[in-house]
Formats: C-alpha cells, sequence, structure tokens
C-alpha cells in the first residue's frame, strides 16, 4: 500500500518546464492508516548552487523542526540527470513546497484529505498503542461531515480585533510567528496623527548626522512663553548650575546659554560683564548671545520668539538616541541618527603559499588609524579570545597584520578581513617540506637462500616511514627485518625465496614521496624440447585491414597488455612506423626495461609501456611474434590528447563607462580534441587576485565585460577548455580602463577677431571623469554649410585658441570638441555666426599703481617695468627719455600684443629722468610717464672743525658733502673717540644742521671726532675725522698704528667626506686675513648661487656650507676660495653620496 500511495501521489503532480521544479502538486485523497509520501523533484542543470527546499503546513508552520514518527524528510541527488529529489512523509492537512536558490525561487501548494475506512473504529489521529490494544475501549462516534468554510482574510480580522485577542486568532487560525504578525499589522494601521494644542511644528520623524558634526533640533510652540523641556532616552537634558542661574537672572529677556564653564571665575566674569555692558548684549527680538567657553557643554539651549533649539555640538555615537521636546503634558519625539564614516580597505590581503612550520602574515591597510578590523578564517571569527597561542594580532597605525606560527595544514582555508566600509580575502595554501633524498633505492638480483638488502637515505633525520612490497605493507618477522639509524632505512630479507620477488616501495610519513625498486629473483631451470605451436597475437581489436585507434591524454602512462601464446616461445618485435621500438624475448622471468617508453614481457603476455605520454609518442604502433612455427603481426594507432594552447592575442577593443569589449584568437593547437569554449578572468593593475566572470563554458571569441569601475586599470586573460581539461592561461592582455567621454564643453564664446582670424575661449566640460581630458579640437565652416573643417592638427590643452587662415568678410561657425582616451564628446557650437572683419577698438595704456610715483632704485640694482596695454589693430610702441627717442644700450624693451617691458640689468646714475610710453594707432595716440631716480649712499661731510672749546663741551662744525648721493641728505651722525681707550661713542643721530655741541668730555683728555652723512640709502661709507687737543701740558707720544693687512689663509682645511643620501650635511673649514675676504663655494669649479638646498655660514671665520638631504647627483668635488685687495686662497675637499641601506 506505501507503494501504491507513492504512485497515487506521483500521479497527481504536473509538468512545467518553465520551473525551477519539475513538477507541482494540485490535490489527494488518502484511506487512513495508509503512509503518504510526496516526491519533489528539483532540476538543478541550471543553478550554480544546491537548493534549499522547505515544507510549510498551513500558512505559517515550518515543517524543518517537526521530524518524527509521522513526519519523515529524504533526500537523494542523481548525478546523470541532475535532478534532486526532496521526500516527506506525513498526514492529512493543506501544505505548500517552497525552493529557493539564490536568485531563482518556486513553489506550490497543495491539499491531502484523508478518508477513514469502513468499519474501522480507531481514528487516523490516534498514536501508535503499543503491544496493547485499547481500540476496543473506545465508543463509536457518529462521523461528523466536514462542512467546508470559506476561506477568510486574517489579517482583516486582526485589524479589527482587541490586541487582548491577538494571541487566540493567531492560535486558531495556526499563526506561530507572533512578532512577524505584530510588525505587519504595525504596517497595516495608519494612525492619523492628532492635532497638537501646544506644538506648531514638531520635530521631525528623524534625523541623521556624521560623527563630530553639529546637528540642530527645532519646535514651534504655541505659547512664545512656554517652557519646555529635552529629554534623551527618557532623561532630561539639563544645563549646568551656572546656566540656570543666568536663566533665572535675565529669564524675561530669553537668554541663550551657549555653555558656560562650571567654575566661580566664570561666573563672576560673566555677571561682571552682563551688568557693566548689559546693553551690548541685548538684541531684538530680545535675547543675549553669551560667548562660548572652550570647557562648555555640548548641549546649547536656545529660545527666540516661538522657536525653541536644541543644539548638539560634536556628535558622538552616543547621541545615537531618541529625543523628546515636552511642552506641558504634550510631547514631541524624533530619533537622531550618528553616522560613523565608514573605513575602507587601501590595501588588499595577498594570497599566500607556503609549507609547514613557516610563519604567515596576512597585512591589510586601512584608511583610518585606529579602525577595527574583525578577522574570520572560512567563516569563523578569530579573536584573542578564541584563537589562542596560534594566532597574534598586531596593529600599526593604518596596518592591520595577522599573524599564524608554524603553519599547519589545518591553516589551509579562506582568510577574510572586514571593517564597517569594505572587506577583502586571500586564500592560504600549505604544502609539505620537500624531502631529499640523497642515496635511493637499488634493483636487486639475488639467488635462492642469499641474503638481499634495500638500503636509502633521507636528509631529515626525524623521518619515519614505511616498506610496501606490491602495494602490501612489509611486516617485520624473523627472515625480515626494518631499521631506522640517524637518516639511513635499511629493509633486510635473509634467506631469499622466489616468493619474496616483486617491487618493493619506501614511503616517508607525511610526504608526497616514494622510493620504489624491485627484487629479481633468479632461477635455475632446466630446459626441455617443447612442442612447436604457430605464435598467435590475441589483441580484443585485431585486423590487419584496420587501423585500431587508442587514445592516451597528454601526461598519463599507458600500459598496453598483449597475451601472445606459441610453442617455443615467440620473440616479440614492437615497431613504430619502419623503426623497431624494443624488440625483447620472452626466455627470461622478468624482461630488464628501461627508459621511458619501454616493453615488458612475461610469460604468455607482452605489455608496451609509455610513462608520461608526449605528443611526438603520436603515431602508428605494430607488435610482431616470431618462433620456428610461424608467425602473426597486429598494427595500432596511439593518438596523444592535451589540453589546448592558451588563446593568444587578447586585447581590449573597446570601452565604455562600466564595461570593456575583450576578443582573442583561438589556440594555436587545440590539443587533438575540438575547444568547446572559453573562460574569462580578469584583475586590477596592481592587485595579484584574478576574479572569474563566467562559470560556463563561453563559445565565441568576443566578450564584453560588464560591471567595472571607472578609472581603474584592469588586465584579462582567457582560458581555453576541451574534453581534456583547461589550457594554461593567456598572457595578460595590455591594461585597458573603462571610461566614458566627456560633456561638452561650456561657455564657448568669441575672445578676438581679425581680418584672418578669430580667437575663442571655453570652459572645461561639467562631466569629465576618470579619462580626464587630452584636449580639445576646434572646427569651422561657412554659415549654411555642412561641411567642417578641423583647424588643429594636434588636441590643444588649453581653453583658448586662435583659428588663423579665415577669409575675410566671411560668416563662419566655431564648434569645440573635447577629446580623451574614450573619443570625442558632443560638440559645443556658437549660437552665431561671426564675420571675420577687424574691429578697431580704443587704445589705452593701464599704468599699475607703483608706477604712478617716482620710482626710487639703489645704484647696481635690477628694473623690470612691465607696462600692459589694449589697442586694435595692434598698436606702434615707442619709448622716450626726457622728450627725445631712447637710444641708451643699457636700457633694453620688449613689445608683445598685450604689453611692453621696461628693463636695466644694472642700474646707474645716468638711468635717472622721465620715461614716456607711446601707443599710436593710426591717427589716435596715447602716453603715459614714468620717473626713475637712482641713488646711492652720500659722500663725507667736509671741512669738520672745531670752532669753540670751553669747560667740558667743543662746538663742531662741517659743510654738507659735495655728492649727495642723488636725493636729499636727511642728517648726519657725530662720533667721538678718547685717544686711550680708542672706542667710538655715537653723540649724536639724524642732526639736521651742520654744527653741533659735544658735551660731557673729560678735561684734559684728547679726543677725535667723525660726522657721517646720511640720506635715504644710508650713512656715508667714508668719513670726516677731526682731532681735540687736551688742554693740559701732557702730551702722549703719538701712536703708530700696526698695519694688520694680510691676504686670505685657510687655517683649517676642508675634509673629504662619504655620506648617506638623505641626510643633511655639512663641510666646515677656518680661513684668516684683513680686510675681511670675500667667500665663494663652488661645487665642481661652478659657483654655488642662491640654491635653497645650499646654506652658507661664515662665524668669526669659521666657514660652513649645508647640505640639506643630498641626493647621489650632489657628490662631486667641492671648494672654497677666499678673496681680498692683497690676494686670494683656496681649498677643495671630495663628498661622496652613497644609496641609503635597503
Amino acid at each position: 500500500m506505501k507503494d501504491l500511495a507513492h504512485l497515487m501521489a506521483n500521479s497527481c503532480w504536473n509538468t512545467d518546464s518553465s520551473s525551477v521544479l519539475i513538477n507541482y502538486c494540485v490535490s489527494f485523497l488518502f484511506v487512513a492508516g495508509k503512509d503518504i509520501t510526496f516526491v519533489a523533484k528539483v532540476d538543478s542543470s541550471n543553478l550554480l548552487r544546491k537548493p534549499a527546499m522547505k515544507w510549510l503546513k498551513g500558512k505559517w508552520l515550518d515543517l524543518g523542526s517537526k521530524a518524527g514518527k509521522h513526519l519523515q524528510f529524504k533526500e537523494t541527488y542523481d548525478r546523470n540527470t541532475k535532478v534532486y529529489m526532496f521526500i516527506l512523509c506525513t498526514d492529512a492537512g493543506g501544505y505548500r513546497c517552497e525552493v529557493t536558490s539564490k536568485d531563482k525561487c518556486d513553489s506550490c501548494t497543495f491539499e491531502v484529505t484523508v478518508q477513514g475506512r469502513s468499519g474501522d473504529r480507531q481514528s487516523h489521529y490516534c498514536e501508535d498503542a503499543g503491544d496493547l490494544d485499547f481500540s476496543a475501549l473506545l465508543k463509536k462516534r457518529e462521523k461528523k461531515q466536514q462542512v467546508v468554510q470559506e476561506e477568510v482574510d486574517v489579517w482583516e480580522i486582526l485589524k479589527a480585533a482587541k490586541p487582548c485577542d491577538y494571541e487566540k486568532i493567531a492560535f486558531e487560525y495556526g499563526i506561530t510567528d507572533l512578532r512577524g504578525m505584530l510588525k505587519r499589522l504595525k504596517k497595516m494601521k495608519k494612525v492619523e496623527p492628532k492635532k497638537s494644542d501646544a506644538f506648531l511644528r514638531k520635530l521631525d520623524s528623524a534625523y541623521s548626522v556624521d560623527k563630530g558634526k553639529r546637528i540642530q533640533l527645532s519646535v514651534e510652540v504655541a505659547d512664545p512663553n512656554a517652557q519646555v523641556k529635552w529629554l534623551k532616552n527618557g532623561q532630561e537634558i539639563k544645563p549646568s548650575w551656572i546656566e540656570m542661574l543666568v536663566l533665572r537672572l535675565f529669564s524675561p529677556l530669553h537668554l541663550i546659554v551657549a555653555g558656560f564653564a562650571e567654575s566661580i571665575y566664570s561666573l563672576f566674569s560673566l555677571c561682571l560683564c552682563l551688568s557693566v555692558s548689559l546693553p551690548l548684549f541685548v538684541l531684538y527680538p530680545p535675547r543675549i548671545i553669551v560667548p562660548h567657553h572652550p570647557c562648555a557643554s555640548r548641549y546649547v539651549f536656545e529660545s527666540v520668539g516661538n522657536k525653541r533649539t536644541l543644539t548638539i555640538n560634536k556628535c558622538n555615537l552616543s547621541d545615537d538616541a531618541a529625543y523628546e521636546c515636552v511642552v506641558g503634558e504634550e510631547k514631541s519625539f524624533t530619533e537622531v541618527f550618528v553616522k560613523e564614516p565608514p573605513v575602507t580597505i587601501t590595501k588588499l590581503l595577498d594570497d599566500v603559499h607556503t609549507v609547514v612550520g613557516e610563519k604567515v602574515e596576512f597585512e591589510v591597510e586601512v584608511s583610518e588609524e585606529g579602525a577595527s578590523v574583525r578577522w574570520m578564517k572560512d567563516g569563523v571569527e578569530l579573536n584573542r579570545e578564541t584563537a589562542g597561542s596560534k594566532y597574534r594580532f598586531k596593529k600599526d597605525g593604518k596596518r592591520h597584520i595577522l599573524i599564524i606560527n608554524e603553519a599547519t595544514k589545518e591553516d589551509i582555508g579562506m582568510y577574510y578581513a572586514f571593517t564597517n566600509g569594505g572587506e577583502s580575502k586571500a586564500e592560504l595554501e600549505v604544502e609539505d617540506k620537500e624531502l631529499e633524498v640523497l642515496q635511493s633505492i637499488a634493483d636487486l638480483t639475488v639467488k635462492s637462500a642469499e641474503q638481499a638488502v634495500f638500503k636509502c637515505e633521507v636528509s631529515d633525520e626525524k623521518v619515519t616511514g614505511k616498506w610496501f612490497k606490491d602495494g602490501v605493507e612489509v611486516q617485520p618477522s624473523d627472515r625480515i627485518k626494518m631499521t631506522h639509524i640517524g637518516r639511513i632505512h635499511k629493509l633486510t630479507i635473509d634467506d631469499v625465496k622466489a616468493s619474496d620477488a616483486g617491487d618493493y616501495t619506501f614511503v616517508p610519513d607525511g610526504y608526497a614521496l616514494s622510493l620504489s625498486a624491485k627484487l629479481n629473483f633468479l632461477e635455475i631451470k632446466i630446459d626441455y624440447v617443447p612442442r612447436q605451436d604457430p605464435p598467435k597475437i590475441h589483441l580484443d581489436t585485431s585486423g590487419t585491414g584496420n587501423k585500431n585507434t587508442i587514445t592516451v591524454v597528454a601526461g598519463n602512462k599507458l600500459r598496453l597488455d598483449v597475451e601472445i601464446t606459441g610453442e617455443p616461445a615467440p620473440t616479440v618485435c614492437w615497431m613504430k612506423g619502419d623503426q623497431i621500438e624494443s624488440p625483447v624475448t620472452v626466455a627470461a622471468v622478468v624482461a630488464e626495461a628501461e627508459g621511458r617508453v619501454r616493453v615488458e614481457t612475461r610469460k604468455t603476455l607482452s605489455s608496451f609501456v609509455i610513462e608520461g605520454a608526449e605528443k611526438p609518442d603520436e603515431g602508428h604502433y605494430s607488435i610482431t611474434v616470431t618462433n620456428p612455427a610461424g608467425e602473426d603481426k597486429a598494427e595500432l594507432f596511439i593518438k596523444i590528447v592535451d589540453v589546448p594552447n592558451p588563446p593568444e592575442n587578447v586585447k581590449c577593443t573597446s570601452v565604455g563607462e562600466d564595461s570593456a569589449m575583450i576578443t582573442w584568437d583561438p589556440p594555436a593547437f587545440d590539443g587533438g580534441v575540438p575547444v568547446k569554449g572559453y573562460l574569462m578572468e580578469r584583475k586590477k593593475v596592481g592587485s595579484s587576485r584574478w576574479t572569474k566572470l563566467n562559470f560556463d563554458v563561453y563559445e565565441s571569441t568576443t566578450y564584453e565585460a560588464k560591471k567595472m569601475i571607472e578609472g581603474v586599470l584592469y588586465e584579462m586573460r582567457v582560458f581555453a577548455v576541451n574534453g581534456i581539461g583547461i589550457s594554461q592561461p593567456s598572457t595578460n592582455s595590455k591594461p585597458f580602463m573603462p571610461i566614458a567621454p566627456t560633456s561638452e564643453p561650456t561657455r564657448l564664446m568669441v575672445d578676438d577677431v581679425t581680418d584672418t582670424t578669430c580667437a575663442l575661449k571655453w570652459r572645461p566640460p561639467e562631466k569629465i571623469g576618470a579619462g580626464g581630458i587630452d584636449g580639445y579640437i576646434i572646427e569651422y565652416c561657412k554659415e549654411g554649410s555642412d561641411n567642417w573643417v578641423q583647424a588643429n592638427e594636434e588636441p590643444v590643452g588649453k581653453n583658448q585658441y586662435r583659428v588663423k587662415g579665415l577669409p575675410v568678410g566671411e560668416k563662419m561657425l566655431f564648434r569645440v570638441v573635447a577629446v580623451n582616451i574614450a573619443g570625442r564628446s558632443p560638440p559645443a557650437t556658437l549660437s552665431q555666426a561671426v564675420t571675420i572683419r577687424e574691429i578697431m577698438g580704443q587704445r589705452y595704456i593701464r599704468l599699475p599703481r607703483h608706477l604712478r610715483t617716482k620710482l626710487i632704485s639703489l645704484v647696481g640694482e635690477k628694473v623690470n617695468l612691465v607696462i600692459p596695454f589694449q589697442g586694435k589693430p595692434r598698436p606702434v610702441v615707442t619709448w622716450f627719455k626726457d622728450g627725445i627717442p631712447l637710444e641708451d644700450k643699457t636700457v633694453g624693451t620688449r613689445t608683445s600684443e598685450v604689453d611692453t617691458i621696461l628693463f636695466i640689468r644694472s642700474t646707474e646714475r645716468a638711468h635717472s629722468g622721465k620715461y614716456t610710453l607711446s601707443v599710436q594707432i593710426e591717427n589716435m595716440s596715447d602716453s603715459a610717464d614714468i620717473h626713475i631716480q637712482v641713488v646711492e649712499k652720500p659722500g663725507p661731510p667736509i671741512a669738520v672743525h672745531v670752532t669753540e672749546v670751553w669747560g667740558f663741551n667743543a662746538a663742531l662744525e662741517w659743510k654738507p658733502p659735495k655728492d649727495d648721493g642723488n636725493c636729499d641728505i636727511i642728517g648726519y651722525t657725530i662720533e667721538k673717540a678718547d685717544m686711550k681707550t680708542k672706542e667710538w661713542f655715537m653723540v649724536y643721530e639724524h642732526n639736521r644742521r651742520p654744527s653741533c655741541t659735544v658735551s660731557d668730555l673729560v678735561m684734559g683728555n684728547e679726543y677725535s671726532f667723525r660726522v657721517f652723512s646720511e640720506n635715504i640709502c644710508g650713512l656715508s661709507d667714508e668719513k670726516q675725522i677731526v682731532f681735540l687737543q687736551p688742554c693740559l701740558a701732557y702730551k702722549p707720544p703719538p701712536f703708530k698704528e700696526k698695519d694688520i693687512s694680510s691676504s686670505p689663509k685657510f687655517t683649517a682645511p676642508l675634509v673629504d667626506r662619504s655620506v648617506v643620501a638623505g641626510y643633511a650635511t655639512a663641510i666646515s673649514c677656518a680661513v684668516r686675513g684683513h680686510p675681511k675676504p670675500k667667500i665663494i663655494w663652488m661645487k665642481n669649479n661652478m659657483i654655488i648661487g642662491e640654491d635653497p638646498k645650499y646654506l652658507m655660514q661664515n662665524k668669526q671665520g669659521v666657514l660652513t656650507l649645508n647640505i640639506r638631504k643630498p641626493s647621489l647627483f650632489d657628490g662631486g668635488r667641492y671648494s672654497c676660495r677666499a678673496i681680498n685687495d692683497l690676494g686670494q686662497d683656496e681649498v677643495q675637499c671630495k663628498l661622496e653620496v652613497r644609496g641609503k641601506l635597503p
């Protein structure tokens, strides 16, 4: 009956090929007491992963957790048809079957009705009674006819019901998710807002603010005198006691307390400030603004008329809360959401390939320091509590590092790094350490009762291993012994027997390595004369007329066993083409065969072996067996197939905003099997992580890659797929960037027009994109024509261009196109045609403000005057000096279309005068005057003498200097010196008159006086000295000044140095000489000018040259030269600059 029910269930399923479910159910009717089985079949041929099946009873009840005796689930999968079969064994009721897989979903509903059997007194709702039968104790009841009720909408019932009845209704209609039911009811019910009496405008439902920013919550109240309270998560936000005191003192004025320092000093300062200058704080409408203090509260309360405002400064995560504004008994609610800026990953994880026991580090770099990074391995989070000593977490600024100590095979997997703004993953591959074989085991041939010893040596003493004979592990015995001493492993077999012959293998534990050798047993046989039978080749597909083909995958091993018969034993000869491959006789017990292609012959069996088949092994082969009784021959063809070669010539033909068109050529060699299609991968330039673009084989050689980021460089590679496997990847394509053309240039206008040219200017496009702008193309055509002519051969980078060679008097249209790597943008065209004709413009000289007054310059300075002008056509510019055309060769001029330049490389006093600039266009002209005065220091005063001496005073007089330096004398400076000490002291400074009285002299001392003249350039270099003889009889002997003049002489030379690039260095020397010598620093005999890289210092004759962060180019020979009137001296050294250490 169970099978019958199964068949009945299947007979009611309907086929629909467009859905994920192959069949779906309508309804069933069964007899009570029988098993009911439902089968749901899902076609997974187009699915990427296993589908999820969900069985529900009624509308809400999930049967996944109800499995038991009366409810069973089963699942099978057919690999040939790729069909999942989900089986449900259940009882009566309404059911729904849902299947989901990624973006696909399908479902079906069905009803199961159970009809009771006639005369059966046991209800189908009864549980199994076990060994005892209580059915006889049950009373027979009349069967109630089921009344089919109309389907009702449970949500309409819930909307009209009271909240206290929700649970009862949910239980009645089988709703188990009460929380989900309440959420849905809350969305369905529309609450009409009540009109508020206290608020004219309430708070918005929610506010959003970035972390660290300021936010204002404002309401409007009906009563301007109403007091409001602000609550945060139900707790009132209260100002400090100082703020409360000021609020009470000035409540009639509606204060705004913008946060005060909680200190008595601040309170008294505030009160004093308010009492003294209260009118300065009163505004209209009346309010007082109190200056913000650095220690103020973050909450600012404001009350202006009917408006109440709460300002939160420098929001942080603690301010993410619910806020209320309370006026009397009415409240206004809102929520503030503080958004934390996402932390992005700037440097992705890289895949790691290592060996067992090595240290592994995964490093990721984020956009902010101190950010939180979560590490996961295969979906399991790694932290300090669960990781133990296996993993270590390290932070270094923006770098986060996961360290794995002594990696093992268990650490293989995918590792993830998560931030709140991105994620990155990398794969860890761990391989066993390679074991080096120092001595391999060798083949042995022994006789009966002799000893056989297999010996090998490996690089690791701790490595253990096992010995195998013909794939079976060798067990030690009295005759067989295995030893391990240091790096040497031995297998000793005493009293060798014929059964000991075979292939012996040593396999080290924990390594994918094996050492093999063969033990040959030499047995003496007595020859006898056999009977003669013709040789015969027993091949399954033998035939002299057919060419049998054997297909072998390249790299695999081919072993072709051919059975042969004949007496005496025939001679076997394998041949490839016309060459003998390896003739072998079957006389020996075990044939000695060497090489990759060989023949192994046993009794009545010849085996043709190719180790690691290669393409040259392909061809026709034949086997020939001969003996004295006859000969037999068989031919066959061995075909070598392989994965195809990589595709060739992968390139990007075109790009879009987020896509690119990729083409390639098929592989040159298809591996002997037709190519089925291709697989594509892409990656960002600089990254080592490739992303698969398709999982199903793509047949065409043109592919459009989508969902790329504009402005990012990508590379592509392609794999070819045939029936054997996947080829190696092709060479990477040249990097390409998905970009889109720019928008059209903006604000195109005409800047200037002449008889044959037109100057245009424009602004860059509003939308440029990641491709940038390579330049602009300017085109023109005659009005009424569509023949556009390109004005510039190469794109221009500036936003202006003058089109030349235009016909005079023609009306021309112009347009400009922006060009980048993606192509041309839409053109920007002038709205009206331009008539090509010269426009007469007014001449005008724009004299700079600083040249409108007299220009004063020192002798030897450089003068460079730039004076702009305008006028059309180009005006004629003429320079005059003092009304005469300028012909001085030391004064240069240069004129362009828009300005003229007057420059003097080294000014002299003769250059002083009035310079006139004249601009003339036909009969119109304009001019401007520029006054230049070249000055220098004045000469010394003349005829300085003492006119009178009385008491402690002396009167001096002098005459103005002969040379005033080409400017007025602004005063004189007088100094005195006692002839004993010979130290000069200032008496007067900026003395206007040519006379003065010197006081506070010491009677009996001899004095000398000197006078300097002064103008705007400074004091005169020369001075006039006069001596005052003492009034006493004592006359000291005349002082004879010693001549200390000497030529420069270096007392400490420069020393050769070797420095590291990037670190500041200095070279020093010392010099003496009088007068003070002039110092010149040179590098490689070239004078070092005012280069900011070098700093030259001279402290008391100690000369230092500081070099800031020298590079490799700063190395060379440096010299220092000292020069004065008596001679010169020079020292030099060699400076070597080395590169930084790695």
